[in-house]
Formats: structure tokens, C-alpha cells, sequence
């Protein structure tokens, strides 16, 4: 869920809605996770806070490797929300749209982030140029809602041949900017022979199903 640029307006996903919010004179936004009446009741709050948690905590440690991540402002169980930075600048989608050349090497900043995620032992689950702000000429990532720690190689190769698939889909026609994210991602992951191995693995699996 993209919150960068946002107006006064909610945002509203399948899970959850973003809106933007002022706190401690910062300017932010909450993410909420709204109860779900199909449901059970207690089934369902433990499902929202669950979640809840688990991206507060996958935003923070994505943040300790280096990846530049929201900063958690206040993580509330009960409401299942989380106040946290606001990510000014557009999306890395929207920057290439507008920037087809990728002068600013976009692209190179956007391999670097997702191999120190990685190597930090963290999947996005949802990596598309959607979920990537620009900020500052620096990349952000962000909603990690589908996120996982303490990953294994194949969830790691399943989540570059996501990003590859988001990518071509959004982006035809840019092979030579894919081709350099992937470079400075193999030049920065830990062990890349191995990942560049699972990857094509992960690619031959789809083509003989």
C-alpha cells in the first residue's frame, strides 16, 4: 500500500487503510487493519494484531540493516495501527515513468536496498516499484505487510522472481534498467551464485507447469 504523496484522503487496501496524521508535530501516517465482521471476533483480533506486529517489527529490523524504512513513530495492538513516518516523494513506479533513462541510477539504489534486506534474513513478499519511494534521490521501501524473517534461499529466490515479474509487468520495454538493479543486487546479496541459481531454478519451474 502506497503512502507516499498523499493528500487529506484515506488510502483503503484489502486489509487495511493509510491516512495521513500529525504526530508530535511530524507529519505522519496511521495504517490500520479494520475488524473483518465475517470473522470471529477474538479469531480476528489476534489475526489484525498478528499482522500488525509483524510488519511494525519487519519495518524496523529492515531499517537496522540499512534499508531505509518509515520510521515506527507508535505501534497500538488494540486498534491494530501503526503510526509512522510519512514518505515524501513519488514512487519508484512513477519515477521511471517519468524518468525512462533512470538518470539518477534509481534502479542501481533499488538492487542495493532489497540485498541488504536479504541478507539481513528478510523477504518483502510484495516487491513491486509501487511499494519503493523516492526520497531525497535515496529509495525507500515500504509495507511489509507480507513480509518474513529468518528466511531460506527458495523464499529469497521467490522474491526476486516476484520482483522481476512486477517489474517487466509495470515497466515494458526496460530490460536495461532491470538488467542494472539485478547487477547491484548480485553485487551486494550474500552468496549470489546460490541465489542466482534458485532464482533460475524458481524461472524453469513456471515454464514447464
Amino acid at each position: 500500500m502506497v503512502i507516499s504523496d498523499m493528500s487529506n484522503s484515506e488510502l483503503r487496501g484489502a486489509e487495511a487503510t493509510v491516512e495521513p496524521c500529525v504526530f508530535m508535530g511530524r507529519g505522519a501516517v496511521v495504517k490500520m487493519r479494520p475488524a473483518k465482521g465475517y470473522r470471529i471476533p477474538e479469531l480476528d483480533q489476534r489475526i489484525r494484531s498478528t499482522r500488525t506486529r509483524s510488519e511494525a517489527r519487519l519495518t524496523r529490523e529492515a531499517r537496522m540493516a540499512g534499508v531505509r524504512t518509515p520510521c515506527i513513530y507508535d505501534v497500538d495492538l488494540r486498534e491494530c495501527s501503526i503510526t509512522m513516518e510519512r514518505m515524501e516523494g513519488p514512487t519508484v513506479k512513477q519515477y521511471l515513468d517519468s524518468n525512462p533513462s533512470d538518470p539518477d541510477g534509481i534502479c542501481t539504489k533499488v538492487g542495493r536496498c532489497i540485498a541488504l534486506m536479504h541478507n539481513a534474513g528478510i523477504c518483502h513478499g510484495d516487491l513491486t516499484t509501487s511499494n519503493m519511494i523516492v526520497t531525497g534521490g535515496e529509495v525507500s521501501l515500504i509495507d511489509f505487510s507480507m513480509g518474513s524473517s529468518r528466511v531460506t534461499l527458495e523464499e529469497i529466490g521467490v522474491d526476486v522472481r516476484l520482483l522481476e515479474r512486477a517489474f517487466t509487468s509495470a515497466h515494458p520495454g526496460k530490460e536495461a534498467l532491470f538488467a542494472a538493479l539485478m547487477d547491484s543486487y548480485y553485487s551486494t546479496v550474500h552468496e549470489p551464485d546460490k541465489v542466482r541459481k534458485k532464482v533460475e531454478d524458481i524461472r524453469n519451474r513456471g515454464r514447464y507447469t
